[in-house]
């Protein structure tokens, strides 16, 4: 089993909560360099991590195989292309990217290097998102007409993080939304059409922080929604179908879990709150019947396990980038129809 050397650039958030500590959770893959001006930061976590001040380094370093890039949204396009034409495998954090030509020549790029290409839709592997999919997939709902997936937070105070700020990739929409239409689209594919409300309700937010999204697959339809100013949450997931439905309360735990310092291999790594557990209601023999239905445990590690076997046995990426890239045309068509107040039709 072959070691893959690691190059990760950014130490913020989602490296030093997501990217930084389920690589170090995976056998094979190496975490060599990391790209950061805290080096104290880095260090405090990561003793023996080389720190660099300027990504050059890792794209340089001949023994870097994957290239991991978790920086503001604005900065995806120049940093994975320059790790493509530097050789390197690269994964980006969610969003892909800004705008769908730039994903386009990311794509075309990756081909042409002959490199792959993958985005951290961790939520895939949500807790509550798999047993979504269990239980669409047992057949037990029938035919699914309803899918409704929430990302209600209570957020009422507008913080100086350039995801609040008005520039290109910024807002819940980008953020939050990302995850939700990922979902979707890994269920269901890309929709007939979408139509969209997109908007800023706090006082002093400069971004969207609320989004309604309705997509239409013709008898099914799709509503994704997220807002700041929710203070009591209702159902994280609606599914209904023409034999039954499946409500989930309540969120995965894996972020909590991995902001406590806990890693994959603990005891209760993935497990849900009992008290959060969905409720199943389906019609069996001219019975109605209503169950709980114990949540999967959550396994953000299976993305990285995923690319440590796409890298080294040539298996499929956990994450295609044309999957990413449809995430950024939903959320592109998304935009379209709230500036102009229409329905807009895929094509």
């Amino acid at each position: 089993m072959r070691d893959v050397s690691v190059g990760l650039i950014g130490y913020g958030f989602a490296s030093s909560v997501f990217h930084a500590p389920l690589v170090t959770s995976i056998q094979g893959l190496n975490l060599r360099r990391i790209t950061s001006h805290n080096p104290d930061a880095v260090h405090a976590d990561y003793p023996s991590v080389q720190v660099d001040s300027d990504s050059k380094a890792i794209f340089d370093d001949p023994d870097i195989e994957l290239v991991i890039i978790a920086t503001p949204n604005t900065s995806h396009y120049v940093l994975a292309r320059d790790a493509l034409l530097a050789g390197k495998h690269v994964v980006l954090d969610k969003p892909f990217v800004v705008s769908l030509d730039d994903g386009v020549e990311l794509i075309r790029l990756a081909q042409e290097r002959e490199r792959l290409l993958s985005v951290f839709h961790n939520r895939r592997w949500d807790n509550d998102f798999l047993t979504v999919k269990q239980c669409i997939a047992s057949g037990l709902l029938g035919t699914v007409c309803s899918y409704e997936g929430h990302y209600d937070r209570f957020v009422p105070n507008v913080d100086g993080r350039w995801r609040e700020q008005p520039t290109p990739g910024s807002g819940v929409l980008f953020d939050l939304g990302s995850h939700l239409i990922d979902q979707a689209l890994h269920l269901f594919g890309l929709p007939h059409a979408v139509t969209a409300d997109v908007s800023a309700q706090r006082p002093l937010a400069k971004v969207d922080d609320y989004f309604h999204l309705c997509l239409d697959y013709g008898a099914l339809k799709v509503i994704l929604h997220a807002s700041m100013l929710v203070r009591e949450s209702g159902p994280h997931y609606q599914v209904h179908g023409n034999t039954g439905s499946f409500i989930k309360y309540g969120f995965d735990s894996q972020e909590d879990a991995l902001i406590r310092g806990e890693r994959p291999g603990h005891p209760r790594w993935g497990r849900d709150n009992p008290a959060f557990h969905g409720k199943l209601s389906f019609e069996a023999g001219g019975l109605s019947i209503t169950s709980t239905v114990e949540t999967l445990p959550g396994r953000y590690q299976s993305y990285y396990r995923g690319m440590y076997a796409a890298i080294v046995n040539n298996e499929p990426s956990p994450v295609g980038p044309v999957d990413a890239l449809n995430v950024i045309k939903v959320i592109e068509y998304a935009l379209q129809s709230h500036r102009e107040q229409r329905t807009i039709t895929f094509r």
